[in-house]
């Protein structure tokens, strides 16, 4: 059995991390430096930043904010948001983040994705897919772009086929009907992705309750990413491990 990870998300609007329903109706949840500092503290294997408005604005990633949460972060952090190029990428590693995740840019240059492990290495680069349903595509889901505002009419699975293709370390969905709705990952297209990828799946969208994080390791998800039970403290970290755990999973301490 694969070791389960838990990964608090930060995303981040105007240097603040918020968090939505659906991918709107947006609500401020703190300072992405405290945020971090006490994940970290309270046992999270890895951290997400992801700047959620900077490939709409067309800018980049606040590395100002990268850099900050560099300083007290003890474990590896994902930093996603307007990284369009190997340039982009290059700031956001210097700055202080492990990895950088791409969505946008990896659709709209899929040539990007192995030009990024050449430069920085598979264990460096994340591919994140917004998905929604859509039952006409082979899979059952589409990919979505700009922060989940403009549909593809591309299938999300074969997407995810064609990113593992390359060689990526991780490919990161989330469902946007799931996203802040609380009533549980979309487990089918975690399970679709996970049987068609080499690549590690991470669960997004839609946790609320601790089953929920359980279904998702089950369905093929080894790191299990959330965002609003975090932040207000609906589930805590250590609960989490201690109830993964005594259902058999591998999770750290």
């Amino acid at each position: 059995m694969a070791k389960i990870k838990i990964m608090p998300c930060l995303d981040m609007r105007e240097g603040r991390v918020v968090k939505g329903v659906h991918f709107v109706d947006i609500a401020d949840a703190g300072d992405p430096v405290a945020c971090a500092q006490a994940y970290c503290a309270a046992g999270a294997d890895e951290l997400a930043l992801l700047d959620i408005t900077a490939t709409v604005e067309k800018r980049a990633t606040l590395a100002d904010v990268v850099k900050r949460v560099a300083q007290v972060c003890t474990v590896p952090f994902t930093v996603g948001g307007g990284i369009n190029s190997v340039e982009s990428a290059k700031a956001v590693l210097e700055a202080g983040a492990d990895t950088v995740s791409v969505s946008s840019a990896a659709f709209r240059k899929p040539e990007l994705v192995p030009a990024l492990i050449r430069e920085f290495g598979r264990d460096a680069v994340t591919v994140a897919i917004d998905v929604d349903v859509n039952a006409k595509l082979p899979s059952g889901y589409e990919v979505y772009i700009d922060g989940g505002r403009t549909a593809t009419g591309f299938d999300a699975v074969e997407f995810a086929k064609k990113m593992d293709g390359f060689g990526v370390k991780t490919i990161l969905p989330t469902s946007k009907a799931g996203d802040g709705a609380k009533t549980g990952y979309d487990l089918p297209v975690i399970r679709a992705m996970h049987q068609v990828c080499k690549a590690a799946i991470v669960a997004s969208g839609g946790a609320g309750k601790l089953e929920h994080f359980a279904e998702a390791a089950e369905a093929g998800a080894t790191v299990l990413l959330a965002a609003s039970v975090f932040h207000f403290h609906m589930i805590d970290i250590p609960e989490l491990k201690r109830y993964l755990k005594g259902r058999g999973y591998d999770v750290s301490c």
